[in-house]
């Protein structure tokens, strides 16, 4: 197979020679399957027990290509567990083409440094380019999923349909857990589950670009997107945030709601943040897990985007005294704090009375603003462009999805804090004006109720 020259040039300054694919097939595939897996072996099987039921043509062209790896520092239990996972997928028969890549065993560890999940995404994804069919006529897809998941039986089929109908680069797949219990660690998802669809919600209403969920087991790209954005990072947790957030500011992200992954529930010490870590918190009791980002955050979020891209903000300035006034929001809702009228009446703006106008929508964006340096992107990007398209883009990188979730957390520190959980939910569907029947008689409702919100948002983004 001839790899493509921007595939081989990744690889030859990208990649690692250390890891090397192994019960190879000798056939190249439309579809590869990238698992880190890390102490895994009772769940790798459930995982390929799900693949199985998916479409057998589906299945012959695609390949599940599963990292297993600890550092050189990982405990004895979870080495051990690693070798007991190598000899399960040498010895498997499935309808699934499974190779592996072995960085557990000795010599072979993944370094104390870099050793985590972004790494091993990475290594994974990076040894995938080489098995790519690149004279197929149909998309190629890299699909990232984890061990301790399950898919459905159309995960396959489903996601080729749509990057092929919608020829999308990169895109988020559905995700659901299971919630058909009553125990603890159903009640934690339910929360933490709620939480991660009530910001991308908010994100929403907000017009974000960002307003997508980042979830390492439902990221999906081409290879040529993959290679675009200089592949995964290392990190060791928000891997999966940041690798989403690079595709995002070249490509738009899909989302392909008619197939889900299911996460497992369970707590974790596999990753320092994330849903292991907020189900053992949970637990652990010691917070209280039923606070959500008060909307009226959203609200300013919304009215900052909308004056931030306006689109006679990208044009050269005119031959008038700068300052004019920021441009009509949209934003209507019945709060204390209204979006000041001059904010939303003078339809031109100009660059440089931005961080001016950021002062008229709430003090809090100006002072936020500031401390991100925003005066120097405005005097060193945006000043010294005259390409409309160019500053639009310009923007879009620098208002990022990390800089819109550290101004979901200035606000929520210094002017709107955390409030009731289902109050929250309440007002933002309210606000997107959103029928919402559920009825409830208490802050913190039963978890039949809870299961209905969580049901209602996922109905919502579906």
């Amino acid at each position: 197979m001839i790899i493509p020259d921007k595939i081989s040039a990744y690889l030859n300054k990208r990649s690692s020679d250390i890891w090397q694919i192994e019960n190879d097939h000798p056939k190249y595939f439309q579809k590869i399957i990238i698992v880190p897996s890390i102490a895994e072996s009772n769940n790798l099987p459930e995982l390929i027990k799900s693949l199985e039921l998916n479409d057998e043509l589906e299945l012959l062209n695609t390949l599940l290509l599963i990292v297993i790896n600890n550092s050189i520092s990982s405990s004895d239990e979870v080495k051990n567990d690693n070798q007991k996972t190598l000899v399960y997928l040498r010895e498997i028969k499935s309808k699934v083409n499974i190779s592996f890549i072995d960085a557990c065993s000795s010599g072979k560890e993944l370094d104390d440094k870099n050793g985590g999940v972004g790494l091993a995404r990475k290594i994974g994804m990076d040894l995938a380019l080489s098995k790519f069919d690149y004279l197929s006529i149909n998309k190629n897809i890299i699909l990232c999923t984890d061990a301790d998941c399950i898919v459905d039986s159309d995960y396959l089929s489903e996601i080729s349909q749509e990057f092929n109908r919608n020829n999308l680069e990169a895109a988020v797949a559905n995700f659901a857990h299971d919630i058909s219990s009553d125990d603890e660690e159903t009640k934690a998802i339910i929360c933490y589950e709620i939480f991660l669809r009530y910001y991308v919600l908010g994100l929403s209403f907000a017009k974000s670009d960002y307003a997508f969920h980042t979830i390492g087991s439902t990221m999906l790209c081409t290879p040529d997107a993959y290679v675009k954005v200089e592949g995964m990072n290392k990190r060791k947790a928000a891997e999966d945030f940041y690798f989403l957030e690079k595709l995002a500011k070249i490509f738009p992200i899909g989302k392909i709601n008619s197939t889900s992954i299911h996460p497992s529930k369970r707590g974790s010490w596999r990753v320092p943040f994330g849903t292991g870590k907020s189900v053992d918190r949970y637990l652990s009791n010691t917070r209280d897990e039923y606070l959500l980002y008060n909307p009226k955050s959203f609200v300013i979020l919304k009215t900052w985007l909308e004056v931030f891209y306006d689109q006679s903000s990208s044009q050269p300035e005119p031959a008038r005294p700068a300052g004019g006034l920021v441009s009509g929001s949209s934003t209507s809702i019945n709060t204390r704090e209204e979006i000041p009228k001059q904010v939303r009446n003078d339809r031109i703006i100009s660059q440089s009375s931005l961080l001016k106008i950021s002062k008229n929508i709430h003090p809090a964006i100006s002072d936020f603003l500031t401390q991100q340096d925003f005066e120097n992107f405005i005097n060193k990007v945006l000043l010294k462009n005259n390409n409309p398209t160019e500053i639009e883009k310009q923007k879009h990188f620098w208002f990022d999805a990390f800089r819109t979730l550290k101004l979901i957390h200035y606000l929520r520190d210094e002017t709107y804090p955390n409030i009731n959980m289902f109050d929250a939910i309440d007002e933002l569907l309210k606000m997107m004006s959103i029928e919402n029947m559920i009825k409830r008689n208490s802050a913190i409702p039963e978890l039949e109720i809870q299961k209905e919100y969580l049901l209602l948002l996922r109905k919502i983004q579906s």
